[in-house]
């Protein structure tokens, strides 16, 4: 039985509540009796130990049971979150999905037999079938190219959350079909905790939640916490239960990580990190107020090289569907991540793709965004490099107002304040002013010039 050892923590806790969904809490027995429920669903439509099976859904009981009753049926399952739709059909084409099973926000199914031929060319999928293992297919964001199908071995990928751990109320905030929201929701489960879901992410309404249902752990991204903290959501909400806030998905501004030191003194505050291909890695960070943190932990080794971050997992997925493998022959994958090396302590500077390159100087966006986070009026930054013929690249920036603002004004003003606070090749050469959200639905920063329509596709 793949998850013989998860279900019978299920059986554990009983009464206790596993799951709050829109605002009505499901008990752990509940949850367990929906997962055996689905095993005869499972059987008379098709779904087989080996099978494809798409899993529209969120955090929601019957998309949780869902997921444990088809890891349990040993199928290859690929989550997909509400937010990533558009890409459903692209999806599942390289998946080769054979099943799609889609969960609505009333918690009602329905399958739909997708007609794809099963991927019996694909060797990742042989491997599964051949060890007996459920997988999970996830993709990647596609901020950096085509989206990418990593193939995990669910068997091994949920090892790690054998091991008895702290019991929280967590908030899910990070998406159904994201490394990190999986990475949530099994560790809530597996340690009988409650998993709060949101299928509402603005700060008030986290907020909301957060004081209803007494969260103590609220694992996020930079760029919420910077847009929570400009809202002043966490003044208007009882968030006094809050212990610890998880951060990670992306570099994090000091300036916003000070700022969230300040308006939270009580609560623990501890960089994550993690990649779809290696899993969430353990981490702790030198203190509340510091970027650097110590990454590694039981199946895990990492190295630096030439300034990179290079990390060897025994959670590691198996390979991608649709591109080459991105791990060496023993084993290690190049992260892509610069960073800086303190001792047993490291500070993630950015991905190299995004290292503007100033007259062969080195600028990294989140450093200057940290500064133009500093200047009043501004609510969020995305900083980038623009071609330029003598320099190669210069520094740009687009930039969100809390109130409206005079551009020449506020350039002038940024200039003056960037001056006093930066080098002089880190200087914004140019910045506009946008009334667009610069983050993906995984609140992850947008970075490069803007499209003549993106504000229409983000809407």
């Amino acid at each position: 039985m793949p998850l013989g050892w998860l279900l019978a923590r299920l059986a554990e806790c009983r009464d206790t509540t596993a799951v709050i969904w829109q605002d009505e809490p499901c008990p752990y027995d509940r949850l367990a009796a929906q997962v055996r429920d689905w095993s005869p669903i499972l059987t008379s439509n098709g779904v087989t130990a080996g099978t494809v099976t798409a899993l529209v859904g969120h955090y929601s009981p019957g998309s949780i049971s869902l997921l444990l009753a088809l890891l349990q049926a040993r199928a290859i399952v690929v989550p997909l979150s509400v937010d990533a739709l558009p890409h459903r059909d692209e999806f599942f084409a390289v998946a080769g999905v054979e099943h799609e099973f889609a969960v609505d926000a009333n918690d009602r199914w329905t399958h739909t037999r997708r007609g794809a031929p099963s991927r019996d060319d694909a060797p990742l999928y042989q491997q599964l079938r051949t060890a007996g293992h459920p997988g999970i297919v996830l993709f990647s964001s596609g901020s950096t190219g085509p989206n990418k199908a990593a193939v995990h071995d669910a068997t091994r990928l949920l090892e790690r959350f054998q091991v008895r751990r702290h019991r929280f109320c967590v908030l899910t905030f990070l998406l159904f079909d994201h490394i990190g929201g999986l990475n949530t929701l099994f560790y809530g489960l597996a340690n009988g905790g409650t998993v709060v879901s949101t299928p509402n992410r603005t700060p008030d309404a986290v907020c909301g939640l957060i004081e209803r249902h007494r969260v103590d752990l609220l694992p996020v991204s930079p760029t919420f916490l910077n847009l929570l903290l400009m809202s002043d959501a966490w003044r208007r909400h009882d968030l006094s239960s809050l212990k610890r806030i998880t951060y990670g998905t992306e570099v994090m501004p000091l300036s916003t990580l000070h700022r969230l030191k300040e308006a939270f003194p009580g609560v623990i505050l501890q960089q994550t990190y993690g990649l779809s291909e290696t899993g969430i890695l353990q981490t702790k960070s030198r203190d509340d107020g510091s970027v650097w943190m110590r990454v590694g932990g039981q199946g895990y080794e990492t190295k630096v090289v030439d300034g990179v971050l290079w990390i060897r997992s025994s959670t590691a997925m198996l390979g991608y569907l649709n591109a080459a493998s991105p791990f060496d022959k023993d084993g290690w994958m190049n992260t892509q991540d610069a960073v800086e090396v303190d001792g047993e302590y490291l500070h993630i500077l950015g991905r190299r793709s995004d290292v503007i390159n100033v007259g062969g100087q080195k600028v990294f966006p989140a450093e200057v965004e940290s500064v133009l986070l500093q200047l009043s009026n501004v609510r969020d930054a995305a900083v980038y490099g623009e071609p330029n013929p003598i320099m190669g690249q210069v520094v740009a920036t687009r930039v969100n107002l809390s109130q409206p603002e005079d551009e020449d004004a506020f350039r002038k003003r940024a200039r003056r304040f960037c001056r006093e606070r930066l080098a002089p090749h880190k200087m914004p050469v140019r910045i506009e002013l946008t009334g667009a959200d610069q983050f993906t639905a995984r609140f992850k920063k947008t970075r490069g010039p803007a499209s003549p329509d993106s504000e229409q596709e983000k809407g």
